[in-house]
């Protein structure tokens, strides 16, 4: 990045951190209405993994003119395999931001988007501001840390970390190099889940005492390649040692990868994790533990598949008890959603709805000198605004790492079959059971090192 255009964005964000009060305007209308800053003002971003949640992610923030996306990495270039069979990779990803920008064009013609194979090569460009990550959970942990080196400010999808281990050191980086962070946990820009945390958090329910976590069961062949599980020929156009990257060696098979990956242990921990990112997030975030965690891990139980493939649990059950007395559950069996359970009430969550009883909590208003939480209505456009500002987002990463700490410590007590799990959430140790605390991290592939 040249001088004069580091100035510029310098004095943009300066200009954009004063406040809603005086509106900045740059450049022409954008599609949405709103004034567009001119290209050499926006934020520049760079996207690392263009499957899946990778090209919903990417339209959320192609439609914040404040945004410009100049390039894309994908090990893949381009094949089916993703949700519901469709195709992606990086020159689809390509092709969708380069769409967008011409279509804002009055020559109907873009070309802006760079792509690349490998995100190490995208790191080095220094005109690059922040990263989206939309990799396998496998891939979160050495790209965010590698981009905090690079002084890239962060918008990394969900679970935060494949390990413990991996959310710890994500954090730590984050806070060495001072960048801003944001995970793909929405459900914290969700009014409604904001609202019934306040009401739990200022006591109108009572005494809390448990809550319900409701998370799906089952693999579902989301990619349509669950009948590919044989090893089989590495298409044309797909760097699969790369995708496995840190994880162990293992022969190429459709099912293996893309948006299947997700039942495989070597690379996610199944609907556990997948959801764990969401709800027992907002859980922590009602009860006010989002900085620490359980104490115990109790009455874990698993129903694991005998597939030579897709082992991650199919159903599920575990208690996370806290220091102050709560006990989350945590189950496919549980209804959808969060609910929080009080001496005087319930209330209950999901995305976009609410519910509680007495039905009347419902009307009750949040007084001035009660608990606000974080208020955020867009979780992309608040990623953008914390750049911005420099202040805390709404899902910062240690608190996705304290929440996702609880599904990996529930996935190590089923898998060895644990009734009780001693956890220490100050130190971040299991206490007294050396075979479960050699699962608080994996061996990685080399040549690949996780260093902070």
């Amino acid at each position: 990045m040249d001088g004069q255009r580091t100035l510029s964005r310098r004095s943009f964000l300066g200009q954009a951190a004063v406040g809603a009060a005086a509106p900045l305007i740059l450049g022409s209308k954008s599609l949405y209405g709103q004034q567009q800053p001119a290209p050499s003002e926006r934020i520049t971003l760079g996207v690392i993994g263009t499957g899946n949640q990778g090209f919903n992610d990417m339209r959320g923030f192609l439609g914040d003119p404040r945004v410009q996306i100049v390039a894309v990495c994908d090990v893949n270039k381009e094949s089916a395999g993703y949700w519901n069979g469709k195709v992606a990779g990086r020159e689809p990803g390509r092709q969708l931001v380069e769409d967008h920008y011409a279509d804002a064009r009055k020559s109907g013609a873009y070309k802006g988007c760079d792509t690349y194979e490998d995100f190490r090569e995208l790191l080095t460009r220094k005109d690059i501001d922040a990263v989206l990550i939309c990799t396998p959970d496998h891939w979160h942990a050495i790209p965010t840390v590698m981009a905090a080196k690079a002084g890239k400010d962060i918008y990394c999808q969900k679970p935060l970390s494949l390990t413990i281990t991996e959310g710890r050191a994500m954090s730590d980086a984050v806070k060495k190099y001072n960048r801003v962070f944001q995970t793909g946990s929405q459900q914290r820009s969700d009014p409604k889940f904001r609202f019934a945390c306040e009401l739990v958090r200022n006591g109108r329910i009572g005494k809390l005492h448990t809550v319900r976590c409701g998370l799906p069961g089952g693999q579902s062949d989301y990619g349509k390649t669950g009948d590919r599980k044989k090893p089989e020929k590495v298409p044309d156009g797909f760097n699969y040692d790369m995708w496995l990257g840190p994880a162990p060696e293992a022969l190429y098979a459709p099912a293996r990868c893309h948006v299947n990956f997700r039942w495989i242990y070597d690379y996610s921990g199944g609907q556990v994790t997948d959801w764990g990112g969401h709800h027992p997030d907002c859980a922590q975030w009602g009860i006010g533990t989002e900085l620490t965690g359980p104490t115990e891990i109790r009455a874990a139980k698993g129903v694991f598949p005998t597939d030579d493939l897709w082992n991650t649990a199919t159903e599920f059950y575990f208690e996370a008890h806290y220091a102050n007395g709560v006990k989350l559950i945590v189950s496919n069996k549980e209804r959808g959603g969060v609910t929080w359970e009080g001496t005087e009430g319930t209330v209950m969550a999901n995305r976009g709805f609410i519910d509680a009883n007495p039905k009347k909590l419902l009307d009750s208003q949040i007084g001035p000198d009660e608990i606000h939480l974080y208020e955020s209505n867009n979780h992309y456009r608040n990623f953008i605004d914390c750049v911005i500002s420099r202040k805390p987002t709404a899902a910062p990463v240690e608190v996705a790492h304290r929440s996702i700490t609880i599904c990996h410590l529930g996935n190590i007590a089923m898998r060895l079959g644990r009734e009780s799990l001693k956890w220490d959430p100050e130190k971040e140790v299991i206490i007294g059971d050396a075979e479960a605390s050699k699962m608080l991290s994996r061996e990685y592939r080399g040549p690949w090192k996780l260093e902070v």
